[in-house]
């Protein structure tokens, strides 16, 4: 009889990984060799299948980092422990196999489009790719370790440096998702010096409008909100950098983003009013969206030259463009006293990262909302109050304060209008200039303007809200012109125009119209 550890040797040679080996090394070699043989992205001639692929690589990403983190916690704990190690490959396989995936995935991702001249993208593809043939390497030299009954440490080191690169990969992937400075952006100044930053800048008070400079002051600060994020240096999506004026008007692969003096025919502004639904809608789906009085100012800003130098007081400006300004500055001295972010009250989200539907309460939307109703309610007592327990809609009444309600302090109600539900501006001294504010009031079903100064300027804002259901009118300058647009408010129910000068002519079209609509012209 042969002696035992003959036949052991035997079959250890025989069970050796070579073919697990051969496999491994080709799959580097091919990772390895993409980027050069692909050459530079460029989504246009990208078929609509790599568009596809590639938009699974977040659904993807995380699987092959939470498997290696969790291998090396169990490798920590069995050096620390001196417990028996687990020697199953099938997690170390599960690695390996998800990363390459998620690198394919983000490959044809990064060629689909939308990355060429970023920078962070590029180092991020370089460090997937790392990460990935490290992945692979550490399971073929895992299967070797187990295979020989060899010393761990080989593997170890492996691992380590995986883990390593792995981290790399997904902070650049972090920064070209959320901005470079994700991670220190709220640090506080202690935290920062220790990190060797410079100290938070303290916000600059408001200067006087006409004082302002339109690009510096306005029309930059809403780029960096909107724009800047995915078009700055180390990540010029579309070879497009907007961080400065200069560059903003040098533009990307599809030429200039603004067109001074002709907003209309303007790359960014036709971008940012395609559907949002649209593949080239700007910003894109997920990121927060340009507001109605933000596109309006910087189409004005564009229609009037788009000059970086000149100020507000030297250029032409209407009382639409100014009520827009007025609340873009309101909403930075309002966020900027109480320490909220621009997109608090309008961009809130579920817990399952879902917008809230209209009305629905969630734990940040309530106790945001709260605090700035509250600090609210001093400046107007009785006005503001929720419109149930349940629901996060607001109501607001100037019943208390009649003609102390002005276009000044009305303007302080900005943050919370796409919140309103319902109205009552009855007796008020508002004029056009607030009402032009409602834009973003999606969600107003009941507005009471009667015996206040308003025209039929305040009614081209009202045809923007589509969910109007009651409007009064009484006692105000509105006329035949202003009111027969009304007809567009698709589920406008009462119409309160008694004590105006609208015709019988124009209220008889009204109701042919809208056969639902009940039109009061007096008692």
């Amino acid at each position: 009889m042969a002696p035992e550890i003959n036949l052991d040797h035997r079959a250890g040679k025989k069970n050796r990984p070579w073919t697990i080996t051969l496999i491994g090394l080709l799959t580097i070699a091919g990772m390895a060799s993409m980027p050069l043989l692909a050459g530079e992205p460029d989504g246009d001639r990208m078929p609509d299948l790599v568009r596809f692929l590639g938009h699974f690589h977040p659904v993807v990403l995380h699987l092959p980092i939470g498997i290696f983190a969790l291998i090396l916690l169990q490798e920590i704990t069995a050096v620390f422990t001196k417990q028996k190690r687990n020697d199953n490959l099938v997690p170390m396989a599960a690695g390996a196999v998800s990363a390459v995936i998620a690198v394919l995935a983000g490959f044809l991702m990064y060629h689909g489009g939308g990355f060429e001249g970023s920078e962070i993208a590029e180092l991020h593809l370089w460090g997937g790719l790392a990460f990935a043939s490290a992945a692979v390497l550490t399971y073929i030299v895992k299967t070797w370790t187990v295979a020989l009954h060899a010393s761990q440490f080989p593997f170890q080191i492996l691992l380590l440096s995986t883990v390593g690169v792995m981290g790399y990969a997904s902070h650049n992937g972090g920064s070209l998702t959320h901005g470079s400075d994700h991670l220190v952006k709220y640090a506080p100044d202690p935290i920062r010096g220790v990190l060797g930053l410079e100290p938070k800048e303290k916000p600059k008070d408001t200067m006087p409008l006409e004082s302002q400079v339109v690009y510096a002051d306005i029309i930059h600060p809403i780029l960096e909100s909107r724009c800047i994020k995915c078009h700055k240096e180390g990540n010029s999506k579309g070879k497009l950098r907007m961080d400065t004026f200069d560059l903003l008007v040098k533009g990307g692969k599809e030429g200039s983003a603004l067109e001074a003096g002709n907003a209309s025919d303007s790359n960014m502004i036709i971008r940012a009013e395609l559907p949002d639904d649209d593949e080239e809608h700007m910003p894109p789906e997920g990121k927060p969206q340009i507001e109605d009085h933000e596109l309006l100012i910087v189409k004005w800003w564009i229609d009037q030259g788009a000059d970086p130098v000149k100020k507000v007081g030297e250029l032409a400006l209407n009382d639409e463009v100014r009520a827009a300004i007025a609340k873009l500055n309101m909403a930075a001295d309002f966020n900027k006293d109480h320490s909220l972010g621009k997109a608090d009250i309008t961009q809130t989200k579920t817990s399952n990262g879902k917008q809230p539907q209209s009305g629905e309460k969630t734990d940040a939307l309530t106790e945001n909302l709260q605090k700035i109703v509250a600090d609210l309610s001093a400046e107007f007592p009785g006005g503001l109050a929720f419109e149930s327990q349940e629901s996060a809609n607001l109501t607001f009444t100037a019943v208390s304060l009649r003609n102390n309600l002005t276009d000044e302090n009305f303007a302080k109600l900005g943050p919370v209008i796409p919140k309103m539900v319902s109205m009552d501006l009855s007796a008020t001294s508002i004029t056009d200039r607030s009402v032009a504010l409602l834009a973003p009031a999606g969600n107003l079903r009941m507005i009471r303007l009667c015996e206040t100064a308003i025209g039929d300027a305040s009614l081209d804002t009202l045809l923007k809200l589509k969910n109007l259901e009651s409007i009064n009118l009484f006692g105000t300058k509105v006329s035949d012109a202003g009111v027969k647009k009304l007809v567009a408010l698709p589920k406008l129910k009462r119409l309160y125009l008694w004590q105006t000068e609208v015709s019988e002519a124009v209220i008889a079209e009204l109701k042919k119209q809208l056969p639902e609509l009940q039109v009061i012209t007096g008692i």
